[in-house]
């Protein structure tokens, strides 16, 4: 025989269980939502710049090498900015093959001055291209689903001749990668601390920020 009692429990457990959730979410909201985690973390490094053209720039290098430890990763980001004469767009867009050569000594882990390189160079052609590196994910104003946007995004900026090396520091989830690092950068541009996008595309939703 059941119990009477028993269709009441389920609403309770799940009340329990949805407060314990806003709970966990409120205190890590509460903990990283401040200017002195963002200081920590390898956002602040696109979101240093105003000008939205230099953010999307630093802000993808910035998450391409964001792997290993925080600190090594922001004292890397902040060379990569200082190699680039604290003008990312400028530099990409106008660096004279003599300026090219400095990044040459660049190195986190596996990225190094070859990829660094081609990063810049590949930038600039999707500039001239596209417009911008927003632009870059979208078709016709449509990103299509996160994944689609990705690949095309990837697609486009090995269009030019590139190192065989370098093709796996961009993520392709049409070949089975979770793309932490490039979904990592998409939430970046979409926060409201950086609001460097609008992802005005379509039906597409942006990533959570």
């Amino acid at each position: 025989m059941e119990d009477p009692a028993e269709p009441l429990k389920t609403p309770r457990r799940r009340t329990e269980r949805h407060q314990a959730l806003e709970h966990l979410l409120n205190d890590a909201y509460d903990r990283h939502a401040r200017p002195g985690f963002i200081e920590a973390d390898p956002i602040h490094i696109p979101k240093a710049f105003a000008d939205r053209r230099d953010a999307e720039l630093i802000g993808f290098y910035t998450a391409t090498i964001a792997w290993g430890q925080r600190k090594t990763i922001i004292a890397n980001a902040r060379e990569l900015v200082r190699l680039m004469d604290e003008a990312p767009h400028d530099f990409v867009t106008n660096a004279s093959e003599a300026e090219l050569e400095r990044l040459a000594r660049f190195v986190h882990r596996t990225f190094n001055g070859t990829d660094l390189l081609h990063f810049i160079r590949a930038s600039r052609h999707v500039l001239g291209t596209y417009g911008d590196l927003e632009q870059a994910f979208l078709e016709n104003g449509e990103l299509g689903t996160m994944a689609e946007g990705i690949a095309r995004f990837k697609r486009r900026f090995f269009e030019i001749p590139h190192p065989a090396r370098t093709l796996k520091h961009v993520a392709d989830p049409a070949k089975g990668s979770n793309a932490k690092r490039i979904n990592m950068y998409l939430r970046w541009m979409v926060r409201p601390t950086t609001a460097a996008w609008t992802w005005a595309c379509g039906s597409a939703s942006p990533p959570p920020s």
